[in-house]
């Protein structure tokens, strides 16, 4: 009963912010529906506390991602092309087998060169049973590679997650305006948005994070800025720019020549490392508060 109650307190409060115009609408309750429909971050607010006060944490935790989920597209969260492995058919047999036994993805791009020039994606599995013979070869590879999913880059994720489901695919590769390869997007990635980590992975252990000993974190210069804060439980900015390298060229408007060190919102950053006109590495300590 105190619920409803305060419920009730809740909704004659959201009628007073709004405004006196339900009291002439015949049908109030329409009305206060269409009001908040127009207004984007009075429906967030809205759902977030309905969510606390009706659901178990674990729902909460759903809706929440859910919510999160409508604002983003795949580009938020697509592993950059820079920082995707693949099969190159251009190489060696030596290195694609190189690759097949290293890999800790279950699913490759294969291409010609470069991943403009994809010609399908390989599920590794079905080539262990060439591993540790002399018979890998090329042509047994691609028995084994269907063609490739392509995906505008600014397609919402909830979209996405049903196509996935009606194309019957776990991976895509991201392609911008002109039909470059931006990236890739996996069914996991736009899962683990809504539910977070599937795995519970150590810092240490973490592919583009590690632990210092004065107690930074070193990160990869192309990792994904939402995957950062979904590991270390950080707030770092994630309008703009996607991964780390971006977000400190943009903050430092211009590519450094020789380490530097900034400051943004409670994280102090440390460039250790450049490759070219990219931040290869970067230091990162949180400020205490």
């Amino acid at each position: 009963m105190v619920l409803w109650q305060a419920l009730l307190v809740l909704l004659v409060f959201i009628l007073l912010l709004l405004g006196v115009g339900w009291r002439s609408h015949p049908h109030w309750l329409a009305w206060l529906a269409k009001t908040i429909g127009k207004r984007p971050s009075a429906r967030l607010s809205l759902s977030k506390l309905v969510g606390r006060l009706l659901l178990p944490p674990l729902h909460q935790r759903l809706l929440q991602g859910l919510l999160d989920l409508d604002h983003s597209t795949v580009n938020d969260i697509m592993i950059p092309r820079q920082a995707v492995s693949g099969i190159d058919l251009d190489g060696s047999d030596e290195d694609i087998l190189q690759t097949l036994k290293s890999t800790m993805h279950t699913r490759l791009p294969v291409f010609h060169g470069d991943l403009n020039q994809t010609v399908g994606i390989l599920h590794v599995r079905n080539t262990t049973r060439f591993l540790g013979h002399a018979d890998l070869n090329k042509a047994a590879i691609m028995q084994f590679v269907r063609s490739p999913y392509f995906l505008p880059e600014r397609t919402p994720l909830p979209t996405q997650l049903l196509e996935f489901q009606k194309q019957r695919r776990r991976l895509g590769l991201v392609v911008d305006e002109y039909g470059d390869v931006q990236g890739i997007v996996t069914l996991e990635a736009i899962l683990e948005e809504l539910v977070g980590e599937f795995t519970t992975r150590a810092v240490d252990r973490h592919p583009d994070i590690s632990a210092t000993a004065d107690g930074a974190r070193l990160i990869d210069g192309a990792a994904s800025l939402r995957a950062i804060n979904r590991t270390l439980g950080w707030a770092l900015p994630v309008e703009g720019p996607r991964t780390l390298n971006g977000l400190l060229l943009d903050r430092l408007e211009a590519i450094p020549d020789a380490p530097v060190c900034l400051r943004i919102a409670d994280y102090f950053i440390e460039v250790r490392e450049l490759r070219g006109h990219l931040i290869r590495s970067a230091s990162i300590w949180q400020a205490a508060s």
